[in-house]
């Protein structure tokens, strides 16, 4: 029998065992340390304990209540116990520095992820970290060049790649069900602005960034999907942004009807606009428009509208039109006999699972058990650094673009001239 690539890793994963930072113990467990541990990383591990063949050695946080909680976790699932380090904001540090551990998955506020996941891969570990990786460019090049410098894979944990419908549509969009893709259309609308402040009258950490930063500051959940649709950095990348925000008066009325009209949050200036329109081009001719509100009163709302040249994906309506297949393009079908036709074979073999282990429909599960394989098997991440990077890069440069007035800014190619080369989306 000839056995796989992939076959032959997996043998292989189980002959070496414990080198710092190295592939799965053994028996394939794959060892992890999370830094983080409020409600989305005490989520995220919940999720990582359903699971075969993981282990949590360790837990951080500033927090030392969260940090037991967490460990009270791992005790109950009956895998060991989990070290607390709980000392100061650089404890994670001492974390990153175990023997133990394969990976470390990041969940902490936006601006610790770059910092911590280079620690990460400089301590000889793959990396994991909620959105956005990055929230400058020097951060992202940092990033980037860490991991070629290591030799270790960061993989952002975008969450919304692995949507059922998402996935259903990468592989329409592989088999060429709508041509050639020209446009896609897709934001982060979701109204947040309760995670703004807090009871007691304060900013929380999300605040403070929309207090002092205008453009789009969470772009990657619309932007993640498009671009596995398109092929960025598998044979197109994105070349140049331009983006626009209109002025900021929600949060200071939710804040005056919240604390007061006199309270000081609702008397200040908030820089973030409430709305942001970010609209950029592709080395192949391609645009994408991506939105980002979450200060303003909607239903939540990705858009995720996919035009090709044989068809349109609505995703505000779940509804196609497929040139040849659908009736009329004045009546666009439902999408629903079309996902199920289309199903992505991670939904197949993991939907149950998923949608009793992980949130947000279960896609959580389907993103951390790619992360988890990947690990286990010594592989790159599905969605790699160079990803991370590029789909983090739209916060500062459209922030920079809404400063000079909407002017195009250059977006680097984290790549390094290799997105020239088409390669599959894993």
């Amino acid at each position: 029998m000839q056995l796989s690539r992939r076959d032959m890793v997996r043998m292989g994963a189980g002959a070496a065992l414990t080198a710092a930072g190295g592939r799965a113990m053994a028996d394939g467990t794959v060892r992890i340390g999370i830094v983080g541990t409020g409600a989305r990383g005490t989520g995220l591990l919940a999720t990582l304990l359903q699971m075969p063949g993981v282990a949590v050695p360790a837990v951080c946080d500033i927090d030392a209540g969260r940090a037991a909680n967490a460990r009270a976790l791992v005790q109950q699932s009956g895998r060991g116990d989990a070290e607390a380090y709980t000392r100061d904001e650089w404890d994670y540090k001492r974390l990153c520095t175990r023997g133990d551990l394969d990976a470390v998955l990041i969940a902490t506020p936006w601006n610790w992820h770059a910092t911590m996941a280079v620690e990460a891969m400089k301590s000889g570990k793959t990396a994991a970290t909620e959105v956005p990786a990055c929230l400058t460019v020097e951060e992202c090049w940092d990033l980037v060049r860490t991991s070629e410098a290591t030799g270790k894979s960061c993989m952002m944990l975008e969450n919304v790649n692995y949507f059922e419908n998402v996935l259903a549509l990468q592989r329409m969009v592989e088999e060429g069900v709508y041509g050639e893709v020209l446009h896609a259309e897709a934001g982060y609308q979701h109204d947040c602005r309760f995670l703004a402040f807090t009871d007691d009258g304060k900013l929380t950490w999300r605040g403070e960034h929309l207090a002092r930063l205008t453009g789009n500051l969470y772009p990657t959940h619309p932007l993640g999907p498009v671009a596995w649709w398109m092929g960025i950095n598998r044979g197109d990348r994105i070349t140049s942004l331009s983006s626009v925000s209109t002025r900021g008066v929600c949060l200071a009325e939710y804040a005056a009807r919240k604390f007061g009209a006199d309270h000081p949050l609702a008397r200040r200036k908030y820089a973030v606009g409430d709305i942001n329109t970010t609209i950029m081009q592709t080395a192949r001719g391609r645009t994408i428009t991506l939105y980002f509100t979450i200060s303003t009163p909607r239903a939540y709302d990705l858009i995720f509208r996919l035009q090709g040249s044989k068809g349109i994906y609505e995703g505000g309506h779940d509804r196609t039109y497929i040139e040849g297949v659908s009736p009329t393009a004045d009546t666009p079908e439902p999408f629903a006999p079309y996902l199920q036709r289309y199903a992505h074979p991670l939904w197949k073999k993991l939907e149950t699972e998923a949608k009793r282990n992980g949130g947000h429909g279960g896609c959580d599960y389907i993103v951390l058990y790619e992360f988890v394989q990947a690990v286990r098997e010594g592989r790159s991440t599905p969605q790699d650094v160079v990803d991370a990077a590029t789909w983090s890069v739209v916060t500062p440069l459209s922030a920079l673009s809404v400063a000079k007035g909407g002017a195009r800014v250059a977006v680097p190619d984290f790549s390094k001239g290799a997105w020239r080369k088409p390669r599959p989306v894993p």
